[in-house]
């Protein structure tokens, strides 16, 4: 086997939910996903074509339809975006991969700014580049931010490839339009490749934008930039299970990525393409309660953190977590678990996201019931309270 294989970690966040999985008496809110099913007319439109023997291939791209439906979609969202530069995935997390190895070569210098959820250093590590980070930096109110001066100084000409994630997976850490706009002209100077994460871009909730999406690198960059967005219908449509993503990157490359999907999936299932087009064509209603309901489940669980003894958090201006730390508990992995086997409450540990995320705990508050988070919180508190 692969040295590079044998060196990648296990999922911490993973080995926290197999301590968990099947009791009945955890409050789990380990994942990155809602517990909401997905919306029924999604899930009808994915019997129908099932019903009407759309088992078969398809283009590798994607449906026609789909791809020029997500780029009407990307459109309204970004200023025009042409369906020539959409390739339909299977998952967000194969698109990450897709363009990872579109642009990496062993040996290649791969920057990603972290903490970030795990795929994405992994990725460049199994193609066997040579990976540098840089940190966000945790504030005195709970939040993070970035040091830009420091990210514009570590992308050089060896940069093949710049990795972000925003809304950022674990902190909710937001790129601002300035950072965005210094970020892309450095990118520019040196021939940086950008591969942006903005699986999140719909759960936003400053309300600063005309799209009211978070700001994306495709509102400034034209479709010749070094640039390869990823988006994923997981998150905004509630379709985790469902696996369907979509790249958009300049028009050149997506001939050579239909190839690259041929040898990966082929192609994505067709009946899970149709539910796509039903979502999208239902965006309007499904998208903006998705996230009037994350809201209210952020502007519950933020406060009551907030208001235990020794917990340190702020309510993110995107995603769906909350990002903490308890004073006293550094140990990050120990602390999950020991949360786990004696409150019954399942966190993330901060340590799978970065070293430097050590002492965290990432809380999923997608959750269908406000009431579980508000229970979860009394676990905390009461567990905590019997610490000493």
């Amino acid at each position: 086997m692969r040295q590079a294989i044998l060196n990648l970690e296990e999922s911490k966040i993973r080995e926290v939910a197999n301590a968990g999985m099947g009791r009945a008496d955890v409050l789990p809110f380990w994942f990155g996903e809602s517990d909401e099913i997905t919306p029924e007319p999604v899930r009808a439109a994915a019997v129908a074509a099932l019903q009407a023997g759309e088992t078969f291939y398809s283009h590798n791209l994607g449906l026609p339809e789909l791809r020029q439906a997500v780029a009407d979609y990307a459109s309204r969202l970004h200023g025009p975006i042409a369906a020539e530069r959409i390739a339909i995935t299977s998952g967000g997390v194969n698109a990450l991969m897709l363009a990872v190895q579109m642009l990496v070569d062993a040996g290649d210098e791969v920057l990603a700014v972290t903490p970030v959820w795990p795929n994405l250093t992994a990725q460049p590590l199994i193609l066997g580049a040579h990976l540098r980070c840089v940190a966000l930096q945790p504030q005195p109110d709970g939040a993070w931010a970035l040091d830009l001066p420091a990210l514009l100084a570590a992308i050089t000409p060896q940069t093949r490839l710049l990795i972000v994630n925003s809304p950022n997976n674990p902190t909710g850490w937001t790129l601002s339009r300035a950072e965005q706009q210094a970020i892309l002209a450095r990118c520019r100077e040196t021939g940086t490749w950008i591969l942006a994460d903005e699986v999140y871009e719909r759960l936003y909730y400053r309300g600063d934008t005309p799209s009211g999406a978070a700001p994306s690198f495709l509102d400034i960059a034209v479709a010749d930039d070094r640039l390869v967005a990823v988006q994923s219908f997981s998150k905004a449509f509630l379709m985790t299970g469902w696996r369907l993503g979509w790249l958009t990157m300049p028009p050149a490359m997506t001939p050579q990525m239909g190839k690259l999907l041929e040898f990966n999936t082929s192609c994505a299932p067709v009946f899970v393409q149709r539910a796509a087009l039903a979502a999208l064509a239902q965006t309007d209603t499904i998208t903006p309660r998705i996230v009037a309901h994350l809201r209210q489940c952020r502007d519950t669980l933020v406060p009551l953190l907030q208001a235990v003894p020794g917990v340190h958090t702020s309510a993110a201006p995107g995603g769906m977590y909350a990002f903490l730390r308890i004073d006293g508990f550094d140990d990050s992995l120990a602390l999950a678990k020991r949360l786990v086997a004696e409150a019954g409450l399942g966190l993330a540990p901060g340590v799978a996201f970065a070293p430097e995320a050590d002492g965290w705990l990432r809380w999923c508050f997608a959750s269908k019931d406000v009431a579980r988070l508000r229970q979860g919180v009394q676990r905390l508190r009461d567990w905590l309270a019997g610490q000493g």
